[in-house]
């Protein structure tokens, strides 16, 4: 399985000619101009409902190019997101679309601040390989995970809680994710410490750029 990483949240998985897509947000140029065929889309999951994980736009890019793909999210994005065919998915999920296994866990999004609604989120564990929790520190509980997608930068997050994030799933291998609202010295900063991280227990942080891929 390859992975491709966008910009901001977005990542592409590919295996055995088909694609999933992952949070095609407002951040992130038109997705479908990343993906070699873009009828190879078999699925796309949503994390949540904020505009840089998912717009309009993007998953009409999608539909039209595959139609009738899935579209697997939480309710907050059924609700945000009423004029598309979204299957709502809960913590403890566990869903096959060929050749893709995705896990889902959590429930909700990290608190941004007392004054904003905290809404629905869920990370994915897909193929039993790549765990990405979206705008969240779940930790998937039960599972040695070999890829673990970090969020470095985000209204709601500070960097050391990240680090905890990272020494508590101890992966064998990481990247930064939700990096577009960072400077490019933020990016390398926060890329050093999930770096650190990774490293105490073994493993390897990768610094993907958007438009890098890594081999799963």
């Amino acid at each position: 399985m390859r992975l491709t990483k966008l910009e901001h949240a977005a990542l592409i998985l590919e295996t055995s000619g088909k694609t999933l897509v992952v949070d095609p947000g407002s951040f992130t140029t038109p997705i479908t101009g990343a993906i070699g065929d873009p009828a190879s889309v078999v699925a796309v999951v949503v994390t949540h409902e904020h505009a840089d994980h998912w717009t309009p736009e993007q998953l009409t890019r999608l539909l039209d190019a595959a139609p009738g793909i899935p579209i697997f999210a939480p309710e907050g994005v059924a609700q945000a997101a009423g004029d598309f065919d979204i299957t709502v998915v809960h913590e403890g999920d566990e869903i096959t679309v060929e050749p893709f296994t995705l896990r889902f866990f959590g429930e909700k999004h990290a608190v941004i601040h007392s004054s904003i609604p905290v809404v629905d989120n869920v990370g994915v564990l897909i193929n039993d390989v790549l765990y990405y929790p979206g705008d969240s520190f779940t930790v998937p509980e039960g599972v040695d995970v070999d890829v673990l997608a970090v969020p470095v930068g985000a209204p709601w997050l500070k960097i050391g809680e990240a680090l905890d994030f990272v020494l508590e799933v101890k992966p064998k291998r990481s990247f930064a994710t939700h990096e577009m609202v960072l400077s490019d010295a933020g990016k390398n900063m926060g890329g050093d410490r999930i770096k650190w991280a990774t490293e105490q227990n073994g493993g390897e942080f990768f610094a993907l750029t958007p438009g890098d891929s890594l081999d799963l």
